[in-house]
């Protein structure tokens, strides 16, 4: 019994020995995105404002998350393009986006409306694979005719994360539900300002058109059953992208 505290010394001694030989823990490689940067905090004291340029243009789908949001109005945003550059969910099915990023020359056409903080906070859980920016008030320009001008408060519009940037591919294609909803947003700011040539404008700012673009409404023989722009939307895309819109192909359909 002598000779056990002797034992445990020495396996103490070897358990220490072994702690400094093994390599320190490798550090937590920061996110790419830290959550803090990638949605700030708003200053509840100030009007907040949501650049919506993609499906947030029609009044159905923003108000579904924002219904108790200000009327949409119709404005163009220097210091972004638009394309279909945001790749969608990796599992199953799946589709790209209409998103942003920064760039000094860009322009595009838009909506601006008011949102109480709670919608802001719901836009981002929304908007979830996108990071809210803030856009300057000067870079908004107001295009309806009227008394309306954003003066004054924060003003947010949702970027793409550089890791989820990828151009329209077999896999993720363009659909044409989505162009849908985007383009029937326009043409209700066109044609609710009298705003010639507003959803042509959509169009023409909008940049990765691709010939992996597959058309997926419900019934895209008779698609005024549920959309019932499909036919303005449709001359408005063969009218300015005919190359692209001639090799639009039926989801499913297989090409002989």
């Amino acid at each position: 019994m002598k000779t056990l505290p002797r034992q445990i010394a020495i396996l103490c001694i070897g358990t220490a020995l072994s702690a400094c030989a093994a390599p320190p823990p490798s550090p937590t490689a920061p996110p790419e995105y830290a959550e803090a940067d990638c949605h700030p905090d708003a200053d509840a004291g100030q009007p907040q404002y949501i650049v919506g340029y993609g499906s947030l243009m029609q009044d159905e789908s923003r108000k579904r998350t924002s219904p108790q949001a200000g009327p949409a109005h119709p404005v163009e945003v220097s210091g972004f393009r638009r394309g279909w550059f945001a790749k969608g969910d990796p599992v199953g099915f799946s589709t790209t986006y209409l998103g942003v990023t920064p760039d000094p020359h860009g322009r595009v056409n838009a909506v601006v409306y008011a949102v109480e903080t709670s919608e802001l906070v719901a836009t981002d859980r929304r908007e979830s694979s996108y990071c809210r920016k803030s856009v300057p008030m000067t870079a908004i320009k107001t295009l309806e005719q009227g008394t309306f001008e954003v003066a004054a408060g924060q003003a947010w519009i949702y970027v793409n994360r550089p890791q989820a940037i990828a151009a329209p591919s077999a896999r993720y294609p363009i659909v044409q539900s989505y162009v849908d909803i985007f383009l029937s947003g326009c043409l209700e700011q066109e044609q609710r300002f009298a705003l010639n040539g507003f959803a042509q404008r959509c169009v023409a700012t909008t940049g990765n058109w691709s010939e992996h673009w597959v058309n997926d409404r419900l019934y895209p023989r008779r698609p005024f059953i549920y959309q019932p722009r499909s036919r303005q939307i449709d001359a408005l895309l063969a009218r300015n992208l005919p190359e692209y819109f001639a090799r639009i192909r039926i989801e499913g359909a297989h090409m002989e």
